[in-house]
């Protein structure tokens, strides 16, 4: 089925849609078992698996070779890949050029952060037959000029500027639209007020679906845990206990065990 028509056919059921981040094969394919509605290779990738202090390091090569990683893993999914940091300011072909490497590299979609600036990459990328989504609120790659992570639209005016950016988002024809870390009466009114589907980050239970960093659902950082988040089980924890049990067993010589070894 195609996921754009779903994000689309969710809206108009209210039925809310679930997605997660994803950066590898395994993961990804476990996602989609798990009835995970959409695939985010998020630019979050950058410091979630290389290490990096934010997402302005992830570059379009990484994007592009995670977005196949994940496509392999779920061949079936619908897969939403970011556009890396600047990607959009290097003028409209040089954007629709980066986001056809996504595409060809297995995304269904890209998502881009913002809307200053770049509206008229957002009308070529649609016009190429490229599907868009939007991300307002706090966006990442613009956290330095943003003042650091905070919530966004808490007044007046920036609420104002917010939703004229979602109508703006939507005329420019995108599919769809993240919300992070914005006042859930705002995000609420943001979602009734447009057509197309409202994903929520830190922004309240009325959007149209959720989506979430799948390091912070699994708790595989035990120094990280975001206000909005939630850890559905402690992956940290499993992972240093059954490392722990390895190192024992090794050391005491109790693996391999004789069935385990090649006869």
């Amino acid at each position: 089925m195609n996921g754009i028509l779903e994000f689309a056919r969710a809206k108009r059921e209210r039925r809310p849609f679930a997605l997660l981040t994803a950066y590898d094969a395994v993961t990804a394919r476990t996602l989609h078992e798990a009835g995970v509605e959409a695939l985010l290779v998020g630019d979050s990738v950058a410091m979630v698996v290389h290490g990096f202090p934010s997402t302005v390091h992830a570059t379009p090569e990484m994007m592009v070779l995670h977005t196949a990683a994940v496509r392999r893993g779920a061949p079936e999914a619908m897969i939403i890949a970011d556009m890396p940091f600047l990607s959009v300011r290097r003028g409209v072909r040089a954007a629709v050029e980066g986001a056809g490497e996504l595409l060809r590299a297995g995304a269904t979609a890209v998502k881009l952060e913002g809307l200053a600036g770049h509206e008229e990459v957002v009308a070529s990328l649609v016009g190429s037959g490229i599907p868009v989504m939007g991300h307002l609120g706090l966006t990442p790659q613009s956290v330095h000029q943003l003042g650091g992570h905070r919530i966004q639209g808490r007044t007046p005016a920036a609420a104002e500027r917010l939703r004229a950016d979602a109508l703006r988002l939507e005329q420019l024809g995108a599919f769809a639209l993240v919300l992070e870390c914005v006042p859930a009466a705002l995000a609420k009114a943001v979602t009734r007020e447009r057509s197309i589907s409202v994903i929520g980050i830190g922004a309240g239970r009325d959007t149209d679906g959720q989506v979430l960093v799948v390091s912070d659902l699994l708790g595989l950082d035990a120094g990280f845990r975001p206000k909005f988040s939630r850890r559905y089980t402690d992956g940290h924890g499993a992972i240093l206990q059954a490392a722990r049990r390895y190192v024992g067993d090794v050391r005491a010589r109790r693996f391999p065990a004789p069935r385990e070894v090649p006869a």
